[in-house]
């Protein structure tokens, strides 16, 4: 019988300590670590476009818009990723064991790709959504030139889907 070598599981703190000394991103979970693949010049310019389109709307308000640099971890499951564009009204809160990680998200933004889309609205979302403070993921499709807003509602998650030129109803979730 053959037998595969373990894989060497990491705590978090070892993440972090990775991550620190590394000059590209990696998604944490399980005791794994995944590294982020780049983005093309349209999804750096889509995720640019969206956070100042975020920023204009909030501004003077509670809630601040931040860029693909700031790490968000889900408590519930473990998960450490890099949305393309957090949102987070009031305090910040820091994760326990790094205080340059959020745990308290309000909006988070993926700018899909071929290689991440079903993983991004699939497994990615479910971490997402166990998140206490988290009223909304938007998902945004280059190639067709929508977004899929899943909302929380008092009933459970709700989603709905806008082509280009819709207007989105973000402001009641994030103000």
């Amino acid at each position: 019988m053959l037998s595969l070598p373990r894989r060497r599981q990491f705590s978090f703190r070892e993440y972090l300590e990775l991550e620190e000394a590394s000059n590209t991103k990696h998604e944490y979970w399980a005791g794994e670590i995944y590294a982020m693949a780049g983005g093309s010049p349209q999804h750096a310019a889509l995720s640019m476009s969206l956070g100042a389109a975020l920023l204009g709307q909030l501004r003077g308000g509670p809630c601040r818009v931040y860029s693909s640099d700031l790490r968000v971890r889900v408590l519930a499951t473990g998960l450490a990723t890099y949305p393309d564009v957090t949102v987070v009204c009031g305090p910040l809160h820091a994760d326990p064991d790094s205080d340059t990680t959020v745990t308290n998200p309000t909006l988070v933004v993926e700018v899909l790709s071929p290689s991440t889309a079903s993983y991004d609205q699939g497994e990615k979302l479910e971490h997402y959504q166990q998140i206490d403070s988290l009223q909304a993921c938007l998902f945004v499709s280059p190639d067709d030139r929508t977004m899929t807003l899943i909302a929380r509602a008092e009933e459970g998650w709700h989603s709905a889907t806008f082509a280009a030129g819709d207007t989105l109803p973000l402001r009641a979730l994030v103000a």
